[in-house]
């Protein structure tokens, strides 16, 4: 058996950050590490 290593492309999306501003992923891709956080927000 063969050790291959798979690598996964993320899918590109555009979110809103903190304040407000669109972000688009693969405006990072190759640059930076992109750590996700989704809150659920309080009611």
């Amino acid at each position: 058996m063969t050790d291959k290593k798979q690598v996964k492309t993320a899918p590109d999306f555009t979110e809103s950050d903190t304040q407000g501003r669109q972000v688009k992923l693969s405006e990072y891709r190759g640059k930076k590490n992109v750590m996700l956080v989704f809150n659920r927000g309080f009611q």
